[in-house]
């Protein structure tokens, strides 16, 4: 092979690399409904306890909100036990720790009561609030899960709104598997209460 054919082929795979980096590093783009600097848009859930909540009765409180695909998810719940360590720091800050899930009402509360924390759940059962907001992951749920929880689900977000209801921080998983560490979303929640 020519001297000039290898610098070819090199400078393909350098050219697919920085592609490649690119591409992961960008990951999926945050909807614009849910960038920094616009209010959590109204949208209506059921708590664990079956009863009706809408986002804007937040207001007043600023808020760790969570979306989560489902304690099937290992990344979910490693996500929400690392949290627990951290929700009394939460608390005591004046906020409230929301996840907002498509789980099974009864799947939830046993999720509650396995991590021993007062999470506030919200659910999202056919999917209507995860679409509003442009987070649906269409066939993300693992074939074996699918009979519970259907084949669609949440792509994991992490917001933190203040107390006026606009959010400060917004954080997507950019490859299902990356959540942002409880220290940052206690750093962004103490930035948000200071705004």
């Amino acid at each position: 092979m020519s001297t000039t054919a290898l610098l070819i082929i090199a400078a393909v795979i350098g050219v697919a690399i920085v592609a490649y980096r690119r591409f992961r590093k960008a990951g999926r783009p945050v909807p614009a409904i849910l960038r920094r600097g616009q209010p959590l848009p109204d949208f209506h859930a059921v708590d664990e306890s079956g009863d009706p909540v809408r986002s804007t009765e937040l207001h007043g409180t600023a808020v760790v909100m969570l979306f989560v695909r489902g304690n099937w998810c290992p990344f979910c719940s490693s996500q929400v036990e690392n949290l627990s360590a951290h929700y009394k720091d939460i608390v005591d800050l004046g906020a409230r720790l929301i996840l907002v899930t498509p789980k099974p009402l009864e799947t939830t509360r046993r999720v509650a009561e396995f991590f021993e924390v007062e999470f506030e759940f919200w659910l999202d059962d056919d999917l209507s609030v995860t679409r509003q907001l442009g987070l649906l992951l269409e066939s993300g749920v693992p074939d074996d899960s699918r009979k519970e929880y259907g084949a669609d689900t949440i792509w994991p977000t992490a917001l933190v709104i203040d107390r006026s209801g606009i959010i400060r921080y917004t954080e997507l998983s950019k490859f299902i598997a990356d959540r942002p560490k409880p220290s940052t979303l206690l750093r962004e929640l103490r930035v948000a209460l200071r705004n």
